[in-house]
């Protein structure tokens, strides 16, 4: 019988991923010399007349305290420090050069009315609310054209407290889409560290129009039933990326998008360059690792490997529909684990949902160099469905190295791709089983040289210490 993870098991979790040879955060591509910038400058947000009792609104307290803030910023940057307490607060806004740091009792609660949650413009990228025709509420830690910023801390908490906004969503009382728990919009040089995020409104982490995003030890929890609370959804946003992260939610885990649809297209913005390493979870609803649905301005060289999912509804998917455009390119997935799972791998070609009237059906999505290596399953239902789309067929769909114990008689199932396999079990479906060795090894595609494993290879310069910062171990 499926169940809901308790935070014991969480806490089992998390030091299984700190005792496994994968997890050694100091040998990752993705670590900087440290998660926490020395800032010249810092106030504790109690000196701006905020209570940490769960009860009073803080939000003018937050607002008051980035805007004495912000003249540092050129002065080598400030800090703001959240001490222990429970500190209930509408939105507020960040600023560039600023680090956002919370005592590990610290505990940063979303208000419970809607008013305390701005409503501002929709996404040019979306064209409107992702759930409601036009505008969307702004997100509860917020920051936008911003430069080096840091939400950090000894595993504080920011809680979104997403229960009144699920019930307004089920029963259809919202005037616009929900908000984000974190958003950052054309931001460079943000870093997201050390904390744990509960009960988000809608999806928790959003990076979108972003490059040069940090993503690390992050704990991301929301029921398994709560509608539409993606963990990290980094959104036409490049050099992305995201490690060592245990999240448990009520959908996809991390989706990568770019746009919808005819406004995706338009705005042109891909997401690039996304690494994702030693990611732990489960979710009921969804998947593991998800791109899409919305991929219209594209998405290309993803990295992700040491993945353990459980528990969940599907393990790795791609989602797209006619109207999208766009692509999804130089795939490549290793190294997984998969329990309890039941889809290991889905391609969904026809994921319906369009924004508006006024898309091309066809658009349709190119979808080529998609590379799964080395993934074991443990009590999986369907090894993959895949389903391509009708006249633009999947290419290039590489299977290497899968062992899945299937309880199905029918394991795999395909329609519109092609591809090739090695060493999979049980046996794949006809379009996929031309070998990939030795004749066709260059139509699978592998990682790119920015994009290498760790073997004596250097890091990308983007990870690399940048913006003239100094850093100091947590």
């Amino acid at each position: 019988m499926r169940r809901s993870i308790s935070l014991v098991e969480v806490l089992l979790v998390l030091a299984s991923i700190c005792e496994s040879p994968w997890a050694v955060w100091s040998s990752s591509q993705c670590t900087q010399t440290s998660s926490r910038e020395v800032r010249p400058h810092s106030v504790t947000i109690t000196e701006f007349g905020a209570v940490g009792d769960g009860i009073i609104l803080n939000t003018k307290a937050f607002q008051n305290a980035i805007f004495y803030l912000k003249s540092f910023t050129d002065k080598g940057g400030a800090q703001l420090f959240v001490p222990a307490g429970r500190w209930l607060t509408g939105s507020f806004e960040l600023i560039s050069h600023l680090t956002l740091l919370l005592d590990k009792e610290a505990i940063i609660l979303g208000s419970t009315h809607p008013d305390d949650w701005p409503v501002v413009d929709p996404l040019p990228s979306y064209g409107r609310g992702r759930e409601l025709p036009g505008a969307r509420h702004r997100s509860l830690i917020y920051g936008s054209n911003l430069i080096d910023v840091i939400i950090t801390g000894d595993n504080g908490t920011i809680d979104g407290q997403g229960h009144v906004w699920w019930n307004w969503f089920r029963n259809g009382n919202l005037n616009y889409t929900r908000p984000h728990l974190v958003e950052f919009i054309n931001s460079t040089g943000v870093v997201i560290s050390n904390l744990t995020f509960l009960n988000s409104p809608f999806w928790t982490i959003h990076p979108v129009y972003c490059s040069q995003v940090l993503v690390q030890k992050a704990t991301i929890l929301a029921p398994l039933h709560s509608p539409n609370t993606d963990g990290i959804d980094p959104d036409s946003s490049s050099d992305v990326c995201i490690e060592d992260c245990y999240i448990s939610t009520g959908d996809d885990l991390i989706s990568i998008k770019s746009g919808w649809d005819e406004y995706g297209i338009s705005y042109a913005r891909p997401s690039t360059n996304i690494i994702i390493r030693r990611i732990v979870g489960q979710t009921l609803s969804s998947s593991g690792i998800a791109i899409g649905s919305e991929m219209s301005g594209g998405v290309s060289e993803v990295h992700a490997e040491g993945l353990q999912f459980f528990n969940s509804k599907t393990g790795i998917r791609i989602k797209t529909a006619p109207g999208r455009g766009g692509y999804v390119r130089n795939i490549y997935v290793s190294d997984v684990k998969l329990t309890d799972v039941k889809m290991a791998i889905r391609f969904t070609g026809q994921y319906g949902e369009h924004p508006d009237e006024f898309y091309d059906p066809n658009a349709l999505p190119i979808i080529n160099n998609v590379t799964f290596k080395d993934i074991r399953g443990d009590n999986i239902s369907i090894a993959g469905l895949l389903e391509g789309v009708e006249g633009e067929s999947f290419q290039n769909i590489c299977l290497s190295n899968i062992t899945l114990n299937v309880t199905s008689t029918s394991p795999w199932k395909c329609s519109f791709i092609k591809g090739y396999s090695d060493l999979v079990y049980p046996e794949t479906c006809e379009p996929l089983r031309e070998r990939i060795f030795p004749e066709h090894s260059s139509a699978c595609y592998h990682l790119s040289n920015h994009l290498q494993s760790l073997s004596g290879r250097k890091r990308p310069t983007w990870l690399l210490p940048r913006l003239s910062l100094s850093f100091t171990v947590l």
